[in-house]
């Protein structure tokens, strides 16, 4: 069966983020992708210039007009920018609960623009959180989601992980600021915390790694047993395209991964 797969995100013209990332993704991996837009952004390869929120009244009509016709396996969150809007998706959640809903708690774009206002913060936390079955952050995500210093060590990204969980959901907390030859992550499932590691791609070309891992997650997860699996072979998949940026040529500035590093 072809997995029908909804991301819930912003728009990213320049394409290498956001819903554009996700829609390619979930293609390159074999679903079928839907999308319900919560903002509009301007934003290109050197940063974001603006951000404009979508009405939530509306961000409700296209989550219903998608779930009124269209099997939904499983729901993919990105940037949700304001609390009104966490509310509405919060809203739809509750009455529709799709099998797996995975979280990307985007909150400030990689150049420092806020995404998420910060007033809103509370509101990712203790309505989203417990709706969701799995949450990605990395670890500046994280520390602004617990109102904490930032891990500096894996230790400490553990103690934030176990945090992260009471709220409700798995944890996937991405290790990639800590810097070093690997990139380390640690998956809370099931009160187990299982560290998977991958090497760190020397490139520029890392535009919307965040957007995509999430969304390889949420399309392999009704492919896949388990989170286990499904987050062990999406982090496969996004190495490769890291590995394969290069072999595109897009803007100046931190370029998007290859999505299609297996097509062309």
């Amino acid at each position: 069966m072809i997995p029908n797969v909804l991301t819930i995100a912003g728009s990213d013209p320049s394409g290498g983020a956001g819903i554009q990332a996700d829609l390619k993704t979930f293609s390159a991996l074999g679903g079928y992708g839907m999308s319900v837009i919560t903002g509009l952004t301007a934003q290109n390869t050197l940063g974001v210039r603006g951000v404009s929120a979508v009405p939530s009244g509306f961000v409700t009509d296209q989550l219903d007009a998608v779930f009124d016709d269209v099997r939904v396996d499983a729901v993919k969150i990105g940037m949700l920018a304001t609390a009104d809007v966490i509310e509405a998706v919060a809203s739809v959640l509750r009455a529709r609960r799709p099998p797996y809903v995975v979280l990307d708690p985007v909150m400030v774009a990689k150049g420092g623009d806020r995404l998420l206002a910060k007033d809103a913060v509370a509101s990712l936390r203790e309505v989203l959180l417990p709706l969701v079955d799995l949450v990605t952050p990395n670890l500046p995500e994280a520390a602004d989601l617990l109102g904490v210093a930032e891990a500096s060590d894996e230790r400490e990204m553990t103690a934030q992980a176990h945090a992260l969980a009471a709220y409700g959901s798995a944890v996937l907390l991405k290790g990639g600021h800590l810097g070093g030859p690997e990139s380390p992550d640690l998956l809370l499932s099931s009160s187990r915390v299982v560290r998977l590691s991958a090497p760190r791609i020397d490139t520029k070309s890392d535009h919307g790694t965040g957007c995509t891992l999430s969304s390889a997650i949420a399309c392999l997860r009704p492919q896949r047993d388990d989170w286990h699996s499904a987050v062990v072979d999406a982090k496969a998949y996004l190495t490769r395209a890291l590995q394969a940026a290069a072999r595109l040529d897009v803007g100046s500035g931190h370029g998007p991964v290859h999505h299609f590093h297996a097509w062309w």
